[in-house]
C-alpha cells in the first residue's frame, strides 16, 4: 500500500548564502535572512505567503522565535526541533507531515552560522559526567573512535578514509562555489597534522560560514513554481544514544533505521538511488552510512570508496558539491545536503551535474553519530 505522505509535499525554492567566510559583523540572523530571500525567489514566493517555520541553531537556544522576528513573520506552525546537523532533514519530514494535515501551505526550513568569523567552533554538546574525565576532544574524538573500531573489526584502511576526501574534492573541483578547491590527493591527507588518531585535519569537515533555507509547499502547488518541484517521496529519523560511551556499536549507526523507514516510506531501495548526499562531516561518516544505508554491505565500505565508485564520473555519485569536508561546514550541515540534492535533480549543477538523475537519497547526522534522518527526494517522474 502506497503511503499517504509519499510525494504530498513539494521542495520549490532553494537557496544559500554566505559559505565560506564572511568577516565581522554578519550575524547569522543576517545570513538567514539573505537565503531566505534567494529560497523565496527561486519559488516565486513573498515572505507573506510563508506560514510555518522549521529552524534550529547552535546561537539561539529557542530560535525559531528570533528566526521569526528577525524576519517579521507570524508562523501558524512553527517546529525548533534540534537534534543537530541532521535537524533539518528531520525538519522536511515534518513539513511533509504538517502539509499532509493541513497545518500549513508553505513552510520555510532554514538555518545560519557564522561559526569561522567568530574564531571556531560553536557548540550545544555538553560533555558527558562520565566522559569528561577522559577530556575528550568532542565531536572529533568520539568519531575518531568510531574510525578505529571500523578499521578494527573490517581491515578498513587509513588510505581508504581519505579516499572519501579525496573523493569529495574531486567533486568541490568542479564547484566553483566550494571553500575548497586545490588539488588533494591520499598521501596528503595522510600526511596532514593528527588530530585524534586515525583522523587528521583533512580526515575532518571544513569549518566556515554559512546559511541556507528550502521552501516547501504542497504538491499541487509545485506546477505554479517557475522551477520544477522535487518531491519527497519517503522520510525516516532514528536515534539510539547521545554520547559516544553509550552508543551500542561503534560501527552501526541509526542510518539502518532511519534510512529503512524513508525507502519503505518511497517504495524505493537502494539500488533506485541516482546520487547520494551524506552527511560527511569526517571521512569516516561516508563510509558508515554508506553500509548502514544499504548501498554496501557491512565492512565493504572501504573497499566501495577505493573502488572509486563515488567520485566524479563513479557509478554512484556522492556528495556532488563536495560535502561538509570540501564545500563548506557551518556548524549543522544538513541543508546543504537538501539545497545540492535539488540542484542535480533539476538540472542546475553545472560542471557538477549528474547525467539526467531521478531520485536522490538525503542523509544527515546528529550528535557524535547519534540521531540520523534520511530522505529521498525525486522528480516529477517518480510520482
Amino acid at each position: 500500500m502506497t503511503d499517504r505522505l509519499r510525494g504530498n509535499a513539494a521542495i520549490v525554492g532553494v537557496a544559500e548564502a554566505g559559505v565560506g567566510h564572511v568577516g565581522g559583523g554578519v550575524q547569522p540572523l543576517d545570513l538567514m535572512a539573505e537565503a531566505t530571500r534567494g529560497a523565496l525567489d527561486d519559488a516565486g514566493l513573498r515572505l507573506s505567503d510563508v506560514d510555518a517555520l522549521f529552524t534550529a541553531s547552535s546561537y539561539y537556544p529557542m530560535g525559531a522565535l528570533n528566526v521569526a522576528e528577525y524576519l517579521g513573520i507570524r508562523p501558524a506552525y512553527t517546529d525548533g526541533t534540534n537534534v543537530g546537523g541532521s535537524s533539518f532533514i528531520a525538519h522536511l519530514g515534518h513539513a511533509m507531515a504538517a502539509v499532509e494535515a493541513g497545518r500549513c501551505e508553505v513552510a520555510l526550513i532554514c538555518y545560519g552560522s557564522t561559526q569561522r568569523s567568530d574564531g571556531g567552533l560553536v557548540t550545544i554538546a555538553e560533555p558527558s559526567p562520565y566522559e569528561r574525565d577522559f577530556r575528550p576532544r568532542l565531536p572529533l574524538s568520539a568519531y575518531a573512535l568510531a574510525a578505529a573500531r571500523h578499521m578494527h573489526e573490517y581491515g578498513t584502511t587509513r588510505e581508504q578514509l581519505a579516499g572519501v576526501a579525496v573523493a569529495a574534492r574531486e567533486w568541490a573541483r568542479l564547484n566553483p562555489a566550494a571553500y575548497a578547491r586545490d588539488p588533494l590527493t591520499v598521501a596528503d591527507v595522510l600526511e596532514s597534522r593528527m588530530i585524534s588518531s586515525p583522523l587528521t585535519l583533512l580526515d575532518c569537515c571544513l569549518v566556515t560560514d554559512g546559511a541556507a533555507a528550502v521552501v516547501v509547499t504542497r504538491a499541487d502547488r509545485a506546477a505554479d513554481s517557475p522551477k520544477p518541484g522535487v518531491f519527497v517521496l519517503g522520510a525516516g529519523e532514528a536515534h539510539w544514544h547521545r554520547t559516544i560511551s553509550q552508543m551500542p556499536d561503534l560501527t552501526v549507526t541509526a542510518a539502518a533505521d532511519s534510512g529503512a523507514r524513508a525507502f519503505a516510506m518511497a517504495g524505493l531501495g537502494p539500488s533506485d538511488m541516482d546520487l547520494l548526499m551524506l552527511y560527511d562531516a569526517f571521512t569516516v561518516n561516508t563510509v558508515l552510512f554508506l553500509e548502514d544505508l544499504g548501498f554496501c554491505a557491512k565492512g565493504e565500505g572501504g573497499p566501495f570508496v577505493e573502488s572509486g565508485a563515488i567520485r566524479p564520473g563513479g557509478t554512484l555519485p556522492v556528495n556532488t558539491n563536495g560535502g561538509g569536508l570540501s564545500y563548506g561546514h557551518p556548524g549543522m550541515y544538513g541543508m546543504f545536503l537538501i539545497v545540492e540534492a535539488v540542484r542535480q535533480l533539476r538540472g542546475e549543477a553545472g560542471a557538477r551535474q549528474v547525467p539526467g538523475p531521478q531520485t536522490a537519497l538525503v542523509h544527515g547526522n546528529g550528535g557524535v553519530l547519534s540521531h540520523q534522518a534520511t530522505a529521498v527526494l525525486g522528480t516529477a517522474a517518480t510520482l
